[in-house]
């Protein structure tokens, strides 16, 4: 090419060389500075679309997470208090067997007429317990759910996948009924003293002025209906702990689960840096060198004018 004070092809070769190292420059220093190799849409598009769709994904299983949580303290309060009804069912065997065989009165024909002191006692204590055991049944709430109460129209659900459809574990089935139903010990329907309201799940012992009154409040008392309630509860319990070691292993699923999104992110937008520090190292090198190209390729102008000089 002809030497030409106009244009330096030299020059402008070695200007558009330095800006492509400064450009790889720039590149290589927000790899290092941010640790990710795509961190914006410009980087990548597809893949920084496809991070973006796991990312929101991992916030929704921390929202799986919270909810499979909730339902483990619902069950884990309801199989606390479960404890104590099953000791209290245990006692109050020991004590419909008592009731059974304390003294009571007759009249000539050889029926039962009342009970005597000891037996009223005994009831009162029968009472007591059952009274321990409604107490412990309505106490065992969390977060306003309670699953030995009769449950509503859509049941006790909690989530356990961000899947449309499916995404649902039952704690307790819609309109179940209430556990205390089956620990009434034959007392009548509705509200008061030695009442039974099935509807909301609460029951009123019977009060020391009615305890025992009549020979036939004995019903309430037997053994076959302790028994009765033994063998519910303790079903109950059954599949309360179930649910709970189900909802253990969905959380475990969770875990692992997020683990493997967080890995994948990781292995699409994540900078090697120790690739991406000797790649600065070696750009940083290549920038000084342009330098001096361009530096080189802008003296040549100047040799034209030793063409002129004498």
């Amino acid at each position: 090419m002809a030497n030409s004070i106009n244009t330096n092809r030299g020059a402008l070769i070695a200007l558009q060389n330095l800006n492509a190292t400064n450009r790889s420059l720039e590149t290589t220093q927000n790899r290092v500075n941010t640790g990710m190799k795509v961190a914006t849409a410009k980087d990548n598009g597809a893949i920084f679309a496809i991070a973006t769709s796991q990312r929101a994904e991992m916030g929704a299983q921390d929202a799986v997470r919270q909810s499979i949580q909730r339902g483990q303290s619902i069950l884990d309060v309801g199989l606390a208090a479960g404890e104590t009804v099953i000791e209290a069912l245990t006692e109050l065997k020991s004590l419909a067997v008592a009731i059974q065989d304390a003294p009571k009165t007759y009249d000539n024909a050889g029926a039962v007429t009342g009970l005597g002191e000891n037996a009223k006692k005994l009831v009162a204590d029968f009472e007591a317990m059952v009274k321990e055991i409604h107490v412990a049944l309505a106490g065992a709430t969390f977060d306003g759910v309670n699953v030995f109460k009769k449950a509503d129209a859509a049941g006790i659900k909690v989530t356990v996948n961000t899947a449309a459809a499916n995404n649902k574990f039952e704690i307790k089935a819609a309109n179940g009924a209430a556990t205390a139903d089956a620990l009434a010990f034959g007392s009548a329907a509705g509200t008061g003293a030695g009442k039974y309201d099935a509807a909301t799940g609460e029951w009123q012992p019977k009060d020391d002025a009615t305890s025992g009154a009549t020979p036939s409040a004995l019903t309430d008392y037997g053994v076959d209906k302790v028994e009765a309630a033994i063998t519910s509860f303790t079903a109950t319990m059954a599949d309360l702990g179930t649910k709970s070691k189900s909802l253990g292993r969905q959380m475990t699923f969770v875990d692992k689960f997020q683990d493997s999104l967080e890995t994948g992110i990781g292995n699409l937008v994540d900078a090697d840096l120790a690739k991406e520090s000797a790649k600065l190292t070696a750009l940083q090198t290549k920038q000084q060198l342009g330098v001096q190209a361009l530096s080189i390729a802008n003296q040549s102008s100047s040799i034209v004018l030793s063409l002129f000089r004498g």
